[in-house]
């Protein structure tokens, strides 16, 4: 019997008692973009409210503290809801403009797709020596750019894309180009 058959034929109650709920998000459908952000410590922030959609070529702008215009998609680093990033190491998921955002040092960081190259899902990654690890089907991509490995490819490990970050102050551009 599928996964998803048994899941949904079977009392939530009982499959929850068994499984968590862990479980049950870990087998969603990677278009299941239900918030915008995820972050290594499993906060969820409220997603894009303004109704647009942020991978058009027109400029967006949510009160998420994220600006999208074209390939270049600027992060205001004062805004609460970035305040998971406050060590080197922690990482963040922009699921609404397809970036992984993780910290260096206080000044740098660094951005990759959150693509994952194996199966291609984008809404559930943890971060540990150097490695982002897709919790899909447990594979591990480095962030070095030596060996990039492209989206939805079936690769089961490589080096996810980076993309390009410059910051100012409390701006951070990203350029996904």
């Amino acid at each position: 019997m599928e996964r998803r058959k048994f899941l949904r034929n079977t009392c939530p109650t009982i499959t929850f008692a068994f499984f968590g709920l862990s479980f049950m998000q870990a087998c969603s459908k990677s278009d299941d973009d239900s918030s915008s952000y995820s972050s290594n410590n499993s906060n969820v922030i409220p997603g894009n409210s303004s109704g647009t959609n942020a991978g058009s070529s027109s400029s967006t702008q949510t009160n998420s503290g994220i600006v999208s215009s074209g390939n270049n998609i600027t992060v205001d680093l004062a805004n609460s809801n970035f305040s998971s990033l406050s060590s080197p190491g922690d990482f963040i998921n922009l699921t609404s403009v397809g970036v992984l955002l993780l910290k260096i040092s206080s000044s740098e960081f660094r951005a990759f797709d959150n693509c994952c190259p194996h199966s291609g899902s984008r809404d559930d990654w943890s971060y540990s020596n150097q490695e982002f690890t897709c919790a899909s089907h447990g594979n591990k991509f480095g962030i070095d750019g030596n060996n990039v490995v492209n989206c939805g490819s079936a690769a089961t490990s490589g080096d996810l894309k980076t993309y390009s970050t410059s910051l100012v102050g409390d701006s951070l551009t990203i350029t996904t180009s």
